[in-house]
């Protein structure tokens, strides 16, 4: 992702600098239609695919270098790979590749503790990733020890920590960051922090970490930054502006306003539409003899889904044990009756006896590709293989890709919808509308009593949220909002609240420090 730094030159105003960084953690889910793959290395699928991004990204890229008058002062080969390190070929190809296609400002490599002496390349300026004064010490050797006497620089500070499902809130406190950034300033080091600003994973954009477990990521990138996701001004921001004010002898100018927060009236959901009876309007669903992989469903264009949910059916006539691998969590059912949940876990659940033909569903979601891991090469989400019952394989699927596009919903037009009835079949969409005055300002949707979903406010996917926490509340900005009325579209899998509330104050979950 960009990371920007700023620079003071001799006899002019203070200009903003580029140093672009040039990561494949966030990889194209096409790239996984090959069985074969290997991601991050010089495996031919993916350097013809590095190729060709480059071949177009650098030809834009070249004339925006400092040395042809334009902002970019360096490059980052890649992030991070020596936690990898899985092909020794791989960082000197890309490394050429990037000088073949003209790029002649300083290259850069980043990597934490975990990978610093494996992730070096010839005539690459190394860089570390790092959250505390100690691995400072420690990283700052053995960077001498791999590079002699060279500039020094902190590629990523990390001023707190992103939030997993099922955890709690990390942070890290405004004292112990402020001594740190001193420590790396006093040391003579550059510095980056990341993140300075916090962000959002909206829509399905979320990733995930595998070391053992399965753990992916919440909405929220609110990260303990230091100015917050809504762009809110923290302790942090306060102690650093005053602690960079020193080095330039002069007061910093004020900063910036804040935007508004807003509370507006609940959103009470008038209408609904079971997942059931959406499925007339979607397209025709693919039949296939064995489950497909989302990837690689015959869908966009031939490019396959990338995000969303799968839903896979097929006819059974016995009861037993149903088993296979699913990716990341599906949801059973019998006929429209939920019977459970399938995921890294629980990989078998009990079909029970039923009577003559019963349809067999499973509603997959992928809940983020690992984006830091041991197994980012396994990243194909849906039903991955067979489905078996009583160890044998099931045959003869329907397959619905419900990827909840803006597209997606363009299909339930509002003679689609009807008012919501006492009695709810889940999964299901709920229709609401939120009011706006005449300043649309951000605020904060709270779910409470909703179990798990997806909310999307005027066709933007806001992203999901899920009673497990840590996260309670999704970030709307105010910028997608409408004066009047606003659309609301809450897709929920098992059991709705009644009302969707508004706040001015974001809650991330209990609070638990970075350790």
């Amino acid at each position: 992702m960009p990371k920007w730094s700023l620079r003071r030159r001799p006899g002019r105003t203070l200009g903003l600098l580029l140093l672009l960084v040039l990561s494949f953690l966030v990889l194209r889910s096409w790239l996984l239609q090959d069985p074969d793959m290997k991601l991050r290395t010089t495996y031919p699928g993916f350097t013809k695919a590095v190729d060709l991004y480059f071949d177009h990204l650098m030809s834009r890229v070249v004339p925006l270098q400092y040395k042809h008058g334009g902002p970019i002062i360096a490059v980052q080969v890649e992030n991070e790979y020596g936690s990898y390190n899985g092909d020794h070929a791989y960082m000197p190809y890309i490394k050429k590749a990037l000088e073949d296609r003209g790029i002649i400002e300083m290259l850069l490599t980043s990597d934490n503790k975990d990978g610093l002496e494996k992730g070096v390349v010839d005539g690459v300026l190394a860089t570390i990733n790092l959250q505390s004064q100690q691995e400072l010490v420690a990283l700052n050797s053995i960077l001498l020890s791999i590079q002699g006497i060279q500039p020094k620089m902190v590629m990523e500070y990390w001023t707190g920590w992103f939030d997993s499902w099922g955890g709690s809130h990390n942070i890290l406190d405004s004292s112990e960051v402020l001594q740190t950034v001193s420590a790396i300033i006093k040391d003579g080091s550059s510095i980056n922090l990341y993140m300075f600003h916090g962000g959002t994973n909206f829509g399905f954009i979320n990733g995930a970490m595998h070391f053992g477990d399965y753990k992916a990521d919440v909405t929220s990138y609110d990260y303990d930054a230091i100015l917050t996701e809504a762009g809110d001004y923290t302790a942090k921001y306060t102690k650093l502006r005053e602690l960079f004010g020193t080095f330039s002898g002069v007061p910093p100018p004020p900063p910036p306003e804040l935007t508004a927060k807003m509370v507006y009236e609940p959103v009470t959901p008038s209408f609904y539409l079971s997942l059931w009876d959406a499925l007339l309007y979607m397209d025709k669903p693919i039949t296939s003899e064995i489950p497909i992989n989302m990837e690689n469903l015959p869908v966009n264009n031939g490019n396959g889904q990338a995000f969303g949910y799968v839903l896979y059916e097929t006819t059974i006539f016995s009861s037993g044990v149903l088993s296979g691998l699913v990716r990341d969590r599906g949801q059973v059912f019998l006929n429209r009756v939920s019977i459970g949940f399938l995921d890294y876990t629980t990989t078998k659940i009990t079909i029970p006896l039923t009577q003559g033909y019963t349809i067999l569903r499973i509603l997959v979601e992928n809940r983020g590709r690992v984006n830091y891991g041991n197994n980012i090469d396994s990243q194909r989400k849906g039903l991955i293989g067979n489905l078996y019952l009583n160890n044998k394989p099931l045959k003869n699927f329907k397959i619905y890709s419900l990827d909840m596009t803006k597209q997606f919903f363009q299909r339930f037009d509002m003679d689609k919808w009807s008012v919501v009835p006492k009695e709810i079949t889940f999964p299901a969409f709920f229709l609401g509308t939120l009011s706006v005055g005449i300043y649309p300002s951000d605020t904060f949707l709270k779910l409470e009593g909703w179990v798990k979903g997806v909310v999307l406010v005027n066709d933007h996917n806001l992203g999901r949220y899920w009673n497990v926490g840590p996260q309670e509340t999704l970030y709307l900005p105010g910028v997608w909002l409408d004066k009047g009325l606003n659309k609301v579209i809450i897709f929920e899998e098992t059991m709705a609240g009644s009302m969707v509330q508004s706040t001015d104050i974001p809650h991330l979950g209990r609070n638990q420090y970075v350790n």
